[in-house]
């Protein structure tokens, strides 16, 4: 097997025990990038600064292990553009704060930044400005988004692992969707400096990996309290590594009955139920339950997110950074500086946010959609007081046809009708594989649990994990 198929631990391994160098890994990854990333397209750009510039390599944690970053996630002197048009060449002049982490835990930044939608608009990776990336399970099919580039790199081993970002899904979908793990943390947990956002009050960065293992190393090294994001919770970090017991007897799982009805794929629900069955005989206790806001969670969250969008995005003018239009008028430039730097689905999101908040309209669609957040989140709470997780689909399907989607936004949207709720609440939520449709495509199974419980997400995961084979399967490319 090549040093590039193997998961983060196992090479953590090879480089205690000197039977591998960092330059071999970033050798094997190369030689692997070369061969596949012309079909599958992952990455947006390559620079080649010295990858252990400023980096303190220290050989009991990460040891020179290269990681691919989203391209939504400051990397001071490599360009960071949101995959879109209108930070063109913006390079940062600092490191987000989960990069200084893998920086001082010896990780080397993989000089290639990761593929997404544009600002993390998207649910399919299509909406990028340097163009889609494709599913390595199917390349016809999308890898997911918008954390697309992240999931995809890492399912074709371009990468070791990887990290993204998630406001509404866009990293547990993309993980379904090309069968990954992923995890979006607790809010809070990971900072969120050096993140460029999308929706403040939902976004979160977190791993796209191989293996539950990984994605539990990876959480304790980016998580803790940082000083510069004011949403960052001071609370002590765990050792989640301590929680892969592989012992799940009397876990109490909980099964959403609104996250089964029409619209699940009938070969999706199979699957899923299978994984429900795989958790039982392990010794975990189910029980239906119910999360009756379900239904309010892509209105909410399409308001909410779309409103803060417009906020955040209201900075980009040409002014300080990033592509200007040209014009001798300075309130014309603006006007084309955005009109040509942003893309449609920007435009789209833009729009609807700045309505949502304008005069006459606030009370009616965003402080609403704040009131109902409140009782999405009260579902989740009172479901918790009595289990110890929930568990359900990812996705509602398997990877859709690239193409097949983007003229129809709304049906883009209810792709992520299973993940958004959990933005809204502020809880954690890992997807892990638990099977193939008949078309040979992943189906993501979604955990989730209390706030700051990670450890039990990664003990159930990686306790089905442990008792299945389907993340050692590999695309064909």
């Amino acid at each position: 097997m090549e040093l590039n198929q193997l998961t983060a631990h196992e090479l953590l391994e090879k480089l205690k025990a000197r039977q591998t160098t960092p330059k071999a890994i970033l050798d094997s990854l190369h030689a692997r990038i070369q061969k596949v990333e012309p079909k599958v397209k992952a990455y947006v750009r390559l620079d080649e600064p010295s990858l252990s510039k400023g980096i303190k390599i220290r050989k009991e944690e990460l040891g020179g292990l290269p990681i691919t970053i989203k391209d939504n996630i400051c990397t001071e002197g490599l360009p960071t553009e949101c995959c879109s048009k209108i930070l063109q060449g913006f390079r940062p002049p600092y490191d987000a704060t989960v990069i200084n982490k893998l920086k001082e835990s010896g990780a080397a930044i993989f000089p290639l930044k990761a593929n997404m939608d544009e600002f993390a608009f998207g649910s399919s990776c299509e909406n990028s400005y340097f163009g889609p990336t494709h599913n390595p399970w199917n390349l016809d099919c999308v890898p997911g988004g918008s954390s697309g580039g992240s999931a995809a790199a890492v399912a074709s081993d371009e990468a070791i692992w990887a990290l993204g970002s998630d406001t509404g899904g866009s990293i547990r979908q993309p993980a379904s969707f090309c069968g990954v793990v992923g995890l979006k943390p607790t809010y809070g947990r990971v900072s969120r400096f050096g993140l460029i956002a999308f929706a403040s009050s939902l976004d979160q960065i977190g791993p796209i990996t191989k293996d539950v293992r990984d994605a539990a190393i990876l959480t304790g090294i980016i998580s803790g309290y940082d000083p510069l994001d004011s949403t960052s919770v001071n609370q002590g970090v765990p050792d989640y590594t301590k929680s892969l017991s592989g012992d799940i007897k009397g876990l109490k799982i909980g099964i959403p009955k609104e996250y089964f009805v029409a619209g699940l794929d009938a070969e999706v629900k199979i699957i899923i139920e299978e994984a429900v069955n795989k958790l039982k005989n392990l010794g975990a206790v189910t029980n239906q339950v119910s999360l009756p806001h379900t239904e309010y969670a892509v209105p909410v969250y399409y308001i909410i997110a779309t409103a803060e969008a417009s906020s955040n995005l209201a900075r980009f003018d040409g002014v300080q950074y990033g592509y200007r239009a040209q014009s001798d008028n300075l309130i014309q430039m603006y006007k084309l500086t955005r009109a040509q730097g942003f893309g449609r689905e920007a435009k789209r999101r833009i729009r609807l946010g700045t309505f949502v908040l304008s005069h006459g309209y606030y009370d009616a669609y965003y402080l609403l959609a704040l009131k109902v957040r409140t009782l999405i989140k009260q579902d989740f709470d009172k479901v918790f007081r009595d289990f110890d997780c929930i568990v359900a689909p990812t996705s509602p399907t398997s990877a859709f046809k690239i193409g097949e989607r983007a003229q129809d936004p709304l049906k883009m949207y209810l792709s992520d009708i299973y993940t958004i709720s959990v933005n809204l609440a502020g809880i954690p939520a890992i997807s892990v594989p638990c099977g193939f449709t008949k078309k040979g495509l992943p189906v993501g199974l979604q955990i989730m649990a209390r706030p700051f419980n990670e450890e039990m997400l990664f003990r159930a995961a990686h306790t089905f994990e442990q008792n299945t084979d389907w993340h050692k399967l590999k695309p064909r490319l």
